[in-house]
């Protein structure tokens, strides 16, 4: 199968719309616990910043919606209205662990990601690489868990169940 790269990278923006609308969908509706392909368990939630936005050109409409604790009420209003996530802050959480980061939908763009703190005094003896390493696999942690949910949304939407999904979520909206 031929991959039209125009094609594809003029389809990213909804794409990524539609996986971070059904991403805060899906985290409302099952408490915010998903699985990685090695099925272990992690929360992901948005959290205090979504941005939504509908329209084309002139007429592109941007509402966005932050605060600590927010309800984003007008962001779930903007949802109804037909505008779709456009950039949202998500946070993971694992054990006692937690990561934010920023996604955009255009170009899946991440920014501003926050891992676990580590502690960065050495012992006595140990390796000075110990903590670049650490801090190393828990960004790769952070990646792991949003690969685990993009391949999780992916497998809805290139599949045959997209259309009761889009119901779903639209009656989500409307709660």
């Amino acid at each position: 199968m031929e991959i039209d790269l125009y094609t594809a990278e003029a389809q990213a923006p909804v794409l990524g719309q539609d996986f971070l609308t059904w991403l805060w969908f899906k985290s409302e509706k099952t408490g915010g616990v998903f699985y990685t392909e090695k099925r272990e368990a992690f929360v992901l939630f948005l959290e205090q910043r979504v941005s939504v936005q509908g329209g084309e050109g002139e007429s592109k409409e941007t509402a966005v919606v932050s605060g600590p604790m927010s309800e984003m009420r007008e962001a779930r209003i903007g949802l109804r209205n037909g505008k779709k996530v456009h950039q949202a802050k998500i946070r993971m959480e694992q054990d006692e662990n937690a990561w934010q980061v920023q996604l955009s939908a255009p170009d899946f763009a991440l920014s501003g990601l926050k891992t676990p703190k580590v502690d960065m005094k050495l012992e006595e003896g140990e390796d000075p690489d110990a903590r670049f390493l650490e801090k190393m696999y828990l960004v790769e942690k952070s990646l792991e868990f949003l690969d685990s949910v993009y391949l999780d949304f992916l497998r809805v939407r290139l599949g045959d169940g997209w259309k009761n999904e889009v119901a779903r979520v639209r009656a989500w909206m409307e709660e």
